[in-house]
């Protein structure tokens, strides 16, 4: 397999053109930021330091709660510093993100360690019809989102190998994949991980003007779930008539096929357990399904006063705080169904091993998770979070400008930060604390400004060098076209890129126009 990095010679493209000059200066750029770990350690030394400042001077913002004055806190005198050390465990334990992401990712880890998720993903491609290719190829990418980063490893280059064994261009099912798995990373029609981690994250900030806040994980399920079918029609256009013909005619298949990965079929063990983990799937809904509707459910919010759909959906209903270890269940299910019937696994013992190695994948996240709390902790508890979002709201009120000016401006800067931040975790914990309050004090629903975190944030991560996994696709290109490299790479993705950011932008703004549900329990109006 031909996996040596092209010279800048040899890549057509990358060295003209005020494109690929821009690209090369934000990659240059992007890597000589810090880690985003050291950057949040560094951001908490900032906070330190700023509130020891401004802690000297009286501000006129009226803290919402109490109506009094607004004080910055001093994270330097020495009783905060006390607080800081004795606090610190807490403080990292206690953030929200870090439990969810975790607990979900245990069931995750099973699925994958048995086989079950790549039988499954095989399966579903291997039933597209020639004519359907790009669509089904792009909708299973999205879906593939449900397993965090499975769709990289494995949808990407089975993309490939179905065009190419359709007759088709190999890097066109590139594209069409990498747009799907990673251009609509936020958007699914089924929950995945991202969606807790990010309203944990949404929470956290949010709480530093309500200390009540809840955000419930499928906030903006509703939403994400009409954009999938966007970004599908997107991506299926531009691959059939922009991206495919233009690589049939500048970029050669010339690669190395003697060592192409094959679409194999599913054995008579793998059909075997796939029918059973399916069908334990199908099993588990229906009881929870049952469980929900017998009079008097514990799943149900007890209040009598509450219709049945409220009683299941409101923030007091156990079901609706169950989300995440519901997400567990339903992959530790049915990748143990598939594991013991497929025979991929022989004991428990293989269980713990998927379940181990999730967490250890999990080990980056978990230490960025730590400086993140401390950072967080210190900027609500110095007062800053608070002086900013009033001062900023009031500020912005004072403009006039309608809210959905605002909103296109979050996206507008979500594309900017991800463009030197790769991390979708890393950006929000940077961008929400300070905008998810400020847009509340103007009246916008913290589910909202998630949801246009989201949408800035998966339009722009396929023309972004510093996303992990942009090497690896870069590798997948060169199997196939000996001249491929990152030039090649963005400009097949960066038409996908544009699209995508100015497509779905405007479905956001109509779809709120219409007042149609962003997700559960979530409005567009703050209170």
């Amino acid at each position: 397999m031909n996996t040596t990095e092209p010279t800048p010679a040899d890549r057509p493209g990358t060295n003209d053109g005020w494109l690929n000059r821009a690209l090369n200066f934000i990659e240059v750029v992007g890597n000589r930021l810090p880690d985003p770990a050291v950057l949040f350690f560094l951001l908490m030394i900032v906070v330190w330091i700023a509130s020891a400042i401004l802690a000297q001077f009286t501000f006129n913002a009226i803290h919402p709660s109490t109506g009094e004055p607004i004080q910055v806190v001093n994270q330097l005198a020495g009783d905060q510093m006390v607080n800081f050390l004795v606090n610190m465990v807490s403080v990292f334990v206690n953030f929200a993100p870090l439990g969810i992401v975790l607990v979900a990712l245990l069931g995750v880890g099973v699925a994958e360690h048995t086989g079950f998720v790549s039988a499954a993903l095989r399966k579903l491609l291997g039933w597209t019809s020639i004519r359907l290719l790009t669509p089904m190829l792009i909708l299973i990418a999205i879906l593939s989102n449900i397993v965090v980063d499975a769709g990289y490893v494995v949808v990407i280059p089975l993309g490939a190998v179905m065009f190419y064994a359709a007759g088709r261009h190999p890097l066109a099912g590139i594209a069409a994949a990498f747009a799907g798995v990673s251009g609509g990373f936020s958007a699914n029609l089924v929950p995945s991980a991202i969606d807790p981690l990010l309203a944990g994250i949404t929470q956290e900030a949010g709480q530093v003007l309500d200390p009540d806040l809840y955000i419930n994980p499928l906030a903006n399920w509703g939403f994400m779930a009409a954009s999938s079918l966007l970004i599908v029609a997107v991506g299926w256009w531009l691959t059939d008539k922009v991206i495919e013909p233009r690589l049939a005619k500048d970029t050669p298949v010339d690669g190395d096929m003697s060592d192409m990965p094959t679409l194999e079929e599913l054995t008579p063990a793998e059909s075997k357990g796939l029918k059973w983990a399916t069908a334990s799937i199908a099993l588990a809904a229906i009881l929870v399904t049952v469980a929900v509707l017998i009079p008097g459910s514990p799943l149900r919010d007890p209040d009598p006063a509450l219709t049945f759909f409220q009683s299941v959906t409101s923030f007091g209903s156990p079901l609706m705080r169950s989300i995440v270890p519901l997400i567990f269940l339903f992959f530790l299910i049915p990748g143990v169904v598939y594991g013991y019937v497929a025979g991929t696994i022989d004991s428990h013992r293989d269980i713990v091993t998927g379940m181990s190695k999730s967490m250890e994948s999990m080990g980056y996240y978990i230490v960025m998770a730590f400086f993140a709390a401390q950072f967080i902790a210190a900027f609500t508890n110095s007062n800053l979070g608070l002086l900013l979002a009033i001062n900023g709201a009031d500020w912005l009120g004072s403009l006039e400008l309608p809210a959905q000016f605002t909103i296109v401006g979050i996206i507008g800067l979500t594309i900017m930060v991800n463009l030197f931040v790769g991390s979708a975790s890393a950006k929000w914990l940077i961008i929400a604390p300070i905008f998810v309050p400020m847009l509340m004090r103007l009246g916008i629903s913290p589910e909202l400004t998630q949801a246009a975190y989201r949408v800035g944030d998966s339009s722009s991560n396929i023309i972004t060098p510093l996303l992990p996994y942009f090497p690896l696709i870069v590798v997948f290109c060169t199997r196939y076209s000996k001249g491929a490299g990152i030039g090649t790479l963005i400009s097949m993705m960066l038409p996908y890129a544009i699209a995508l950011a100015v497509l779905w932008t405007a479905f956001l703004l109509l779809y709120w126009a219409l007042g149609l549900p962003l997700g559960l329990q979530a409005g567009y109006v703050y209170p």
